[in-house]
């Protein structure tokens, strides 16, 4: 495996593009690369789902930010909260690794953990076959972005890299 490049602030998004609402993920990584292109200490990778393989990224990084959209909130319900790793697991599910799950394989394989990990998600009103949002959802774009932004922004003042 290659050794990625560190990186202030790692941004992985997770989400299917033509599942409605949970493609949020990867829109809003598409709109974190437009506002971010000028910093090279952000990095961004979407996902359809997220895999093992990316543990050794966010090893590698100084923070993360997991971008996903959730079935549990309300329709179009904007959330930012901190992500600890999982409780240690005997076995690992490979259908879906959530942000917990990827930061302790960080700290299992690697012996490393970003000194901050958040997970920012918007609530989904549909996940069924489609290309375009709900209302609620396409109405929180424009806070989750501001959220988003806030949030990098935040995390690249933080502590330097290990």
């Amino acid at each position: 495996m290659t050794n990625p490049t560190p990186s202030r602030c790692l941004i992985l998004a997770c989400g299917n593009t033509l599942r409605g609402d949970d493609g949020v993920g990867p829109w809003l990584a598409d709109w974190a690369e437009q506002r971010f292109r000028a910093q090279p200490s952000v990095r961004i990778l979407s996902r359809q789902q997220w895999t093992p393989d990316l543990a050794e990224d966010i090893a590698h990084a100084a923070s993360v930010l997991f971008i996903d959209c959730s079935v549990e909130s309300a329709p179009g319900h904007i959330q930012l909260a901190p992500v600890s790793p999982a409780a240690a697991n005997p076995g690992l599910a490979t259908h879906h690794v959530g942000a917990a799950e990827l930061l302790a394989l960080a700290h299992t394989l690697y012996a490393s953990l970003p000194s901050s990990a958040q997970l920012l998600t918007v609530g989904a009103a549909s996940t069924e076959l489609s290309e375009h949002f709900s209302e609620p959802v396409q109405a929180a774009l424009p806070e989750a972005c501001v959220l988003l932004e806030k949030a990098v922004l935040h995390l690249l003042v933080g502590p330097q890299l290990p």
